[in-house]
This record gives C-alpha cells, structure tokens and sequence, in this order.
C-alpha cells in the first residue's frame, strides 16, 4: 500500500476512499493470502465508506465468489465484477 499512498499524496487522490477505481488500484500492490486481498477504506461503523472518515479497516476481497468481507470476515457484498467465476481477472492469475 506504501507505494499508493506516495503516489496519490502526490495527486492529491485518495485510495481509501471506497470506490470501484480504488478497489483496482489496491488490488495491483494488495496482499493475496489464503484466497483473498487484503483493502484498506475509510469506514462507516464497519462498512467501507465513499468519504473521508477518522477510521481506517481492513478489508477482504473474495475473488473466487466476488465478495467482500470486513475484519470479522462477515459478508458485506457480492458484485459480480469482481467474481473470477463471472470472467474477473485479478492480479495474480492475469499473467496465468
């Protein structure tokens, strides 16, 4: 995430802000472990936020069922953007 946080400082972006743009930014440098990407949003008591707030969560990213889950690993959403069984294509098997 380092290398995010120096590059949108610099343009003034903010990659914690919960959006679609944000999600694919993160997913490039994010940590893949046990089948999920490890985000990082504002949130709002425990749900990723579209603004600025004073917390900051971990959240977990589900490819292989396009969920979404917080730190508790309880189930916030499915989109099916983000499902490989949709046609997704995250970082790690992009080159496979």
């Amino acid at each position: 995430m380092g290398r995010f946080l120096a590059e949108n400082e610099a343009t003034g972006k903010d990659f914690r802000i919960f959006c679609h743009a944000n999600i694919l930014l993160q997913l490039e440098s994010a940590e893949f472990k046990n089948g999920y990407y490890i985000l990082e949003f504002y949130s709002e008591n425990g749900k990723p936020s579209a603004k600025t707030t004073e917390h900051i969560e971990k959240f977990y990213l589900y490819p292989s069922g396009g969920t979404l889950r917080d730190s508790n690993y309880q189930l916030l959403f499915y989109d099916s953007k983000y499902d490989t069984y949709r046609g997704f294509k995250p970082p790690h098997v992009k080159n496979i």
